[in-house]
């Protein structure tokens, strides 16, 4: 540019270029007083712009119990999340045959300082175990709770119990979840096997664990809630 202007200006080329930067400057003024933010500007924060920092903290479900690894749910999440234009950098800390006391005992270990968000997907081997349902209640709440310390949002995800543990147990269990997310104020995804249990077609032979399908068909059901977690994160962050 300079160059350019030097053969065709002469001796004057320095001042145009004065005068051309200046016009520059006056155009951004003008743009910013009518509130419009420039293309260059707008390329910029877009580049800025990080990933999100999303752990899941859950047991084989999450963890990819007979899966490969791009099968398993946080992958298959991330892809999902990505076609939605939204980027995350994604941590997979499920741990198969864990309960929620367990993912209490780990939890500084496996959700690192920076973590912005984190999927808590724990209680199923409670339920299958018969596990006091006191006793599940209060590692989430301490898991949430420690977690909210640390300035880190929370979406959690609820589980059900199987009826051969009786109507009472059944009654308790089912409970924690809703409560526990009106009572610490964090987003809640009722049931995370929604649409895939029971379905043996969507399961593995165990009839517990999915099959990629079955993935899939978890992560096209929690997306919505997944996308308005991660928005409300936007808008405090902003």
């Amino acid at each position: 540019m300079r160059l350019s202007m030097a053969r065709s200006y002469g001796t004057s080329g320095g001042a145009v270029e004065g005068l051309s930067r200046m016009f520059v400057h006056m155009l951004v003024l003008g743009l910013a007083l009518m509130g419009v933010e420039p293309a260059f500007a707008q390329t910029s924060a877009a580049v800025e712009a990080k990933p999100v920092k999303m752990v899941v903290l859950g047991d084989s479900l999450s963890a990819g119990f007979g899966l490969s690894g791009s099968d398993a749910f946080p992958e298959k999440l991330q892809k999902a999340l990505k076609v939605k234009g939204i980027e995350v950098e994604m941590t997979n800390a499920g741990v198969s045959g864990d309960t929620s006391s367990g993912g209490r005992d780990r939890l500084d270990w496996s959700v690192p300082e920076g973590t912005q968000a984190v999927v808590v997907e724990l209680g199923a081997n409670d339920a299958l175990r018969g596990t006091d349902p006191a006793i599940t209640r209060a590692a989430l709440a301490d898991i949430v709770t420690r977690l909210k310390a640390r300035g880190i949002a929370v979406l959690l995800c609820g589980m059900l119990a199987p009826p051969n543990n009786g109507s009472d147990y059944s009654a308790r269990f089912n409970a924690i979840y809703p409560d526990l997310a009106k009572s610490l104020g964090v987003a809640l995804y009722p049931f995370f096997l929604e649409g895939v249990v029971g379905d043996a077609r969507l399961n593995q032979a165990d009839g517990m664990h999915p099959t990629a399908e079955g993935v899939e068909v978890i992560v096209k059901n929690i997306l919505p809630s997944v996308e308005a977690f991660l928005g409300a994160i936007s808008g405090q962050r902003s």
